[in-house]
């Protein structure tokens, strides 16, 4: 069994560093060909061009994926944790037989569901909204995947923060309320900073999950001209992922174009590892006396 395990794991990391190798080897070359900073920091995309040179640049993506993830880390995140805090320590017995299939069917739907119901509940509830005050031709906006992105991630982190609460010795809590704290105060001072390396799990997973989103995005988010900075909430964008899917379907087999989209792959994959490295970081500082 020892040595079904090792070959268990081993194969997880094998499939890793293939994916890793695949990017780097396939996308590495492109950003060096094109140039690092020009293609980094350009605000122009036009792999298509008929009386000029293609031009990719891909810094209206990387903002707007990164506005659109942390909009749904703003609204996913305190609901998912305040949630789980609930679940674990307050919710009642009766409630919580419903409460927990009902996360756990959240983490089941599929993406094109999710994406169904911000095109035709969130998108027109914010069109309504605000359509008339910012004169705008619809409700697919960045304010959109950002709050279905929102909902998107709270199954992750209520299902990976109520575990790890529940999981912290009951000695703990027990002990604060014997010194005189309320339910209250020994749950959020004691018993949740306890759990801060399993939370943090959680918000990682949850900022991977909405980082790494594409169909749900792509349906609600207006998929504007991938030439347009993204400096409103109530206008719409592209993000990487998006566009690598947008463009994937025409794009020419060994091209230039192919090339670029693989490499906002690297970028995209960079962008997670930097993700995980800072909140490994802030989790290990905290932990030191």
């Amino acid at each position: 069994m020892r040595a079904a395990f090792f070959m268990a794991a081993l194969a997880s990391i094998i499939s890793v560093a293939l994916i890793c190798v695949f990017l780097l080897y396939q996308g590495l070359p492109t950003i060096f060909e094109i140039g690092p900073f020009k293609f980094l920091m350009g605000r122009l995309w036009r792999p298509t061009a008929q009386h000029s040179e293609p031009t990719f640049g891909i810094l209206p993506m990387i903002l707007g994926s990164i506005y659109v993830t942390g909009g749904a880390i703003a609204l996913g995140v305190p609901i998912g944790l305040l949630t789980a805090v609930f679940m674990a320590r307050v919710c009642p017995k009766p409630v919580y037989r419903f409460l927990k299939p009902a996360v756990n069917l959240m983490a089941g739907v599929p993406s094109v569901i999710y994406g169904f119901f911000g095109m035709m509940f969130l998108a027109p509830m914010i069109f309504d909204l605000f359509g008339e005050r910012f004169d705008m031709v619809s409700g697919s906006t960045m304010l959109a995947a950002s709050v279905l992105l929102g909902i998107m991630i709270l199954p992750t982190v209520i299902s990976i923060a109520e575990t790890n609460i529940r999981a912290v010795p009951q000695e703990l809590y027990e002990g604060a309320v014997a010194l005189g704290a309320s339910h209250e105060r020994a749950v959020f001072k004691v018993v949740l900073p306890a759990a801060r390396s399993g939370v943090m799990a959680a918000i990682v997973l949850g900022v991977g999950r909405a980082i790494g989103e594409t169909m749900a995005v792509r349906m609600v988010a207006g998929n504007q001209t991938a030439m347009r900075m993204p400096y409103e909430f109530l206008k719409g964008v592209r993000t990487m992922t998006t566009n690598i899917v947008m463009e994937m379907n025409y794009v020419e087999y060994g091209s230039l174009h192919e090339g670029a989209l693989i490499a906002t792959g690297v970028v995209l994959f960079v962008f997670i590892l930097l993700i995980n490295l800072l909140f490994s970081t802030l989790n290990k500082g905290r932990e030191k006396p």
